[in-house]
């Protein structure tokens, strides 16, 4: 070995977005002059540089190398000890490599953002949103979550009551608000209210909505019933007060018909007139229509109320209707009549070329290498008792205020939006109404297959998140999908 090498010093401390700086000496301990190339391995080396690059020494000299590590205020600077090293390769000898190791520790930091999806709720008996709390910094955050408002008009059910969240990760609440008091009739009222994650030694993150309380039965509707129990009990009090004039008069004509209607017994009796003068006049013949129409007979539905059905001299034409398009749930309604079992098809708004025909169990919805991205997907599956899921946009991210959607068996799910003024889907999430397990593969730009991922059903999230990672902002050029 012809080098000796030293840091000063080995290990280090270094807070997430700040830096630090451990000097690497080095000796040329050979008998010939040598260039030695210095290069960051590890875990840490994407936050690591070497300053310089390249050292010409001497032998017998020692020249001095500066390490600067700058990790990034994210989750994916890990707190802890990081070990890290530097390769040195020498150009005469370069199988003689060389790699001093040393640590560096990196500070935790914590940082929570909690979002309310959406922030304004309705309902007349409840209303459910939910809570996503995102995990910024770089170690596990547990709390506890609690609701709360001015008056306590409002119960609270979260479910789970306490989270713990690894760094980089995110967890989904369900909320449901119950009033304590019904509003039977009346217009709506807004409540506002609160959610808090608490944790520890910190300051609680507070969260705030409105739930729109809805009445029972609007205001119209009461004073509809008011006013027509009012009219209904006018007339039964003026049929009452009017029946026995109307019984009277009555007698009084059926005595009068009864002395006037026997004729005298020495009046002729009049024959009764011919059935044929009684009964109505037959139906005027319709002539033939000599200008190519149809002849409209009885009962044709021609006439001043319903369309003619011949043109003005020429045969009528018939116009043929678009198909429709078939969508997500008719192509999977239409192989499980084929097949039994589970089954997903979808398919993709890919732009500029709109929507394409749907597939299904693993083959390839939108395109690659066309750089054609998809702005939203059509899902539907059989035997899963459902699908849901939801849409990450390349500028936008998570839609503030869009729901989770979700579909039953059989029936359509969109994520994603058409909207011209919103960019193309990033990437997504979906789950099945059983908690069973959903694979998928996303093709992203300039990156190409993601690889397959699947959704584990003994996990606490029964989804899967596929497609560019939220940081690359990437556009979502392809999916499959599996059950």
């Amino acid at each position: 070995m012809s080098l000796w090498t030293s840091l000063e010093p080995a290990s280090v401390t270094v807070d997430p977005g700040s830096s630090t700086t451990v000097r690497l000496r080095v000796r040329n301990t050979g008998d010939v002059v040598d260039e030695y190339r210095f290069e960051p391995v590890g875990d840490v080396a994407p936050w690591t540089t070497v300053e310089p690059q390249t050292m010409r020494l001497y032998p017998g000299t020692t020249g001095t190398v500066e390490l600067t590590f700058a990790p990034p205020r994210t989750s994916d600077a890990t707190a802890g000890p990081n070990p890290y090293a530097v390769r040195i390769t020498p150009t005469e000898h370069p199988d003689a490599v060389t790699v001093p190791e040393g640590n560096l520790t990196i500070t935790a930091f914590t940082e929570v953002r909690a979002e309310l999806v959406p922030p304004t709720v309705k309902g007349r008996f409840k209303g459910r949103p939910r809570l996503a709390i995102d995990n910024l910094g770089n170690t596990k955050v547990t709390a506890s979550l609690s609701g709360g408002d001015n008056g306590d008009r409002l119960q609270y059910e979260l479910q789970p009551a306490n989270v713990q969240i690894e760094p980089g990760r995110a967890v989904f609440v369900d909320t449901t608000l119950r009033p304590r008091q019904i509003i039977w009739f009346g217009s709506k009222e807004e409540q506002p209210y609160r959610l808090a994650v608490r944790r520890s030694g910190a300051q609680p993150l507070e969260v705030d909505g409105t739930f729109v309380q809805r009445g029972f039965l609007p205001r119209w509707l009461a004073t509809a019933l008011s006013v027509t129990m009012a009219l209904a009990i006018a007339f039964v009090m003026i049929w009452l007060a009017y029946k026995p004039q109307v019984r009277s008069l009555a007698s009084e004509k059926l005595a009068e018909a009864g002395a006037t209607a026997l004729p005298s017994p020495s009046a002729p009796i009049e024959s009764a007139p011919p059935a044929a003068a009684t009964s109505a006049p037959a139906a005027p013949e319709v002539p033939a229509d000599t200008g190519g129409g149809a002849t409209a007979g009885p009962g044709s539905g021609s006439g001043s109320g319903g369309g003619s059905g011949g043109g003005s001299g020429g045969g009528s034409s018939t116009a043929t209707a678009k198909p429709k398009k078939q969508t997500a749930a008719d192509a999977v309604q239409a192989l499980a009549a084929r097949s039994d079992g589970r089954h997903i098809c979808y398919r993709a708004y890919v732009a500029d070329r709109g929507w394409q025909d749907p597939v299904c169990d693993g083959a390839i919805a939108g395109t690659t290498g066309k750089g054609l991205p998809i702005k939203e997907l059509n899902i539907a599956t059989v035997g899963t008792k459902g699908v849901n899921g939801n849409g990450a946009h390349v500028t936008e991210g998570w839609l503030t205020g869009a729901k989770w959607s979700s579909a039953a068996d059989g029936a359509d799910m969109y994520i994603g939006s058409l909207k011209e003024a919103v960019s193309p889907l990033q990437g997504f999430t979906i789950g099945l109404g059983d908690g069973s397990s959903v694979c998928q593969n996303a093709h992203i730009k300039d990156k190409g297959w993601r690889g397959v991922g699947c959704s584990n059903p003994n996990a606490k999230d029964k989804w899967i998140y596929g497609g560019s990672p939220m940081d690359w902002k990437l556009q979502l050029e392809a999916v499959r999908f599996t059950i």
